[in-house]
Parts: C-alpha cells; sequence; structure tokens
C-alpha cells in the first residue's frame, strides 16, 4: 500500500486511490471485449458499469490481499470480478422488483428492456466466473461460487419471509446472510487466498467480512426508511412495499406493547396502498418502539467486532488495520 497520510484522513486518500485502480481495470476491461460483443451489451455495461457504485467488494479483495503481503497488481482483475457479479445480481433484482432507477439513474430495464436486462446480468455473471476461476484457482473459485449460490439462496428465504410479520431476527440473518454477508465475505476470502495468507488470517479476514456484511445490510434496512432518496437513488420505503420484512421492523414489533398500536400498524402494512398513504406514521411507530434504535445498536456491534477481527494485523502493518478500521466504519454511517 502506499504511504499513508494524516491519520485522520489517510485511509481514505488510499481508498480513493485503490478504487481507481479498480475502475481503471473495469474500463480496460470493457475496452478489451468491445471489439468481440454485441454494441448493445456493451452500452449496457458502460451504463451500469462506469462512473456508479462504492465498490466495497473490490475494494475489500484488494486491501485482503495486501494485508497479506501480496503486491500484484493482478489483484485488481481479481477484484473487479466482484464487481461484475455484484452489478449482474443488480441488473436481476431490477427485473424481478420492475425497477425504475439504479444508483441514481435508469435502471438497465427500464432503460434497455427486459431482454436486454437478463442477457448482461447473464453475460457478467459467467464473466467473473470465468476471472475468478483464472486468477484465485480452484479455491478461490470454489469461494466464489458458494458465495453466488448462497446469494440465490438467500433471495428465496427473502421470498418466504415477505409480509411475515411474525418473522423472527433469526430467520432475517439468515436472508442476509445468504444475499449480503457471503459475498461481502468472499471478498476477504478470496483476496485472502490470492494474498497467500496464512489460515489465521484468512479467518480473521473471513469473519471481518461476516460482521462487515452484516452491519451493510442493516444499514441498507435503516435506509429504506429513513435516507434520502437522491442519495440512495431509490424510493423510501421500497422494500417495505414490496412485503420485505427487514430488522426495524422485527424489533419494533417485537417491543410493541400497545396491543391496539399493534393491531392498528398490521392493517397499515398489510396493504401496500396503506403503506404509501401511511409512510411517515409506519416510521414513527418504528421509532417510538426502538425498532431503529435497536437495529443501529445491532450494526454498531457487528462493526465493533470486525474492528477487533482486523486488529490481528497490527503488527503487519498499521495502515492497514486503519484502511479496514476506517471502512468500517464508513459502512456504519453511509447515507447511501
Amino acid at each position: 500500500m502506499k504511504t499513508m497520510m494524516k491519520k485522520e484522513e489517510g485511509w481514505k486518500l488510499l481508498v480513493a486511490d485503490e478504487i481507481r485502480l479498480i475502475e481503471n481495470t473495469i474500463e480496460d476491461d470493457l475496452c478489451q471485449i468491445e471489439a468481440e460483443v454485441d454494441s448493445q451489451l456493451i452500452a449496457i455495461l458502460r451504463h451500469i458499469l462506469v462512473d456508479g457504485g462504492k465498490k466495497i467488494r473490490p475494494l475489500l479483495v484488494v486491501l485482503a490481499a495486501r494485508v497479506c503481503g501480496n503486491r500484484d497488481d493482478e489483484v485488481y482483475r481479481l477484484a473487479a470480478a466482484f464487481e461484475y457479479l455484484h452489478v449482474a445480481t443488480l441488473i436481476h433484482d431490477d427485473v424481478i422488483d420492475n425497477a425504475e432507477f439504479r444508483r441514481g439513474k435508469e435502471s438497465v430495464v427500464q432503460k434497455f428492456g427486459l431482454i436486454g436486462a437478463i442477457l448482461a446480468g447473464d453475460f457478467l455473471h459467467a464473466y467473473s466466473i470465468n476471472r475468478v476461476g483464472a486468477i484465485a484457482g480452484s479455491r478461490g473459485l470454489e469461494v466464489f461460487t458458494g458465495a453466488t449460490c448462497g446469494m440465490v439462496d438467500g433471495e428465496f428465504v427473502q421470498l418466504r419471509n415477505c409480509n411475515k410479520f411474525d418473522l423472527t431476527e433469526e430467520r432475517y440473518y439468515e436472508a442476509i446472510t445468504g444475499k449480503t454477508v457471503r459475498l461481502i465475505s468472499a471478498a476477504c476470502e478470496i483476496g485472502a487466498i490470492f494474498g497467500g495468507g496464512s489460515r489465521d488470517e484468512y479467518e480473521k479476514l473471513k469473519s471481518y467480512g461476516e460482521k462487515l456484511g452484516a452491519a451493510f445490510q442493516i444499514i441498507d434496512d435503516l435506509l429504506d426508511y429513513l435516507g434520502n432518496s437522491s442519495m440512495t437513488g431509490k424510493g423510501l420505503g421500497n422494500d417495505l412495499i414490496e412485503g420485505k420484512i427487514t430488522l426495524p421492523l422485527i424489533l419494533s414489533l417485537k417491543y410493541m406493547e400497545n396491543g391496539e398500536e399493534k393491531e392498528q400498524f398490521l392493517k397499515m402494512l398489510n396493504d401496500k396502498d396503506e403503506i404509501e398513504k401511511n409512510f411517515q406514521k409506519i416510521v414513527e411507530l418504528i421509532e417510538k418502539n426502538m425498532g431503529f434504535s435497536l437495529s443501529r445498536e445491532k450494526a454498531e456491534e457487528m462493526i465493533e467486532g470486525a474492528k477487533q477481527d482486523i486488529s490481528f494485523f497490527e503488527e503487519n502493518s498499521e495502515e492497514a488495520v486503519s484502511v479496514f478500521s476506517g471502512l468500517a466504519e464508513y459502512v456504519l454511517e453511509r447515507k447511501k
């Protein structure tokens, strides 16, 4: 990693540098395949891959490899594969949800149509798997495909959970482990594999990724109620309208003692039109019954655990620990 600047801002500068290199790699890939694939596919890929996304997953691949001592620039090509798979899932999610916007602009399905969206997602999925197998070998490919299968299964679990207002926290965590946590954890694992990390380093990075991923999803669920649409790129309450039961709702129902209030609350939640009409009232009831504050506490606990995991590397590099810790705090404080 490059020399660190002032401690309080160095991790942000280093991360910005690494993201720039990841984005350059994605641009190089697009230029390389441009002559080999249809122009419509390239237009779709440029629409969704260029100038968008936080690049957290590919960044974690790079950071994990670096903290294990690897300085090979091939890591950026490996990291890009995680962005390709992540974007493939976003495209297909937007097909399922018939979403109009993604990353602050028209979704692929809205701009290019259903067939183009499905095919582009399929392409990115296959392209990412090929890339990981070529660079990280069979062990890395096993982790990557395991995370991919887990994402699909997690979506099915979430689908079964829809509109189940008696949903337990355990069932919620089962869903988010598949749909979100496993790919974030896999980014850390595969970075460690590529980086030649020891078993202890591998396990600590894997655990860091699991906790970071869980906190990431909890914050995402909070933003569905409390975010700024202009920043998140999607409307407030979208998940709720789709019947997704997330942690703020689960915890508020758990601690809602007023029977009449709970009955009124459930009545609103059972009707999409009622949700849209009474969204602010729903937010107020969740806040009153500690759904937001308790969810925030859960995310904070996850982040503290992640920072404990990464402290294992302090003897290797204080700089790396600072970057991983800073990234964990960013996940907790993010607004989009």
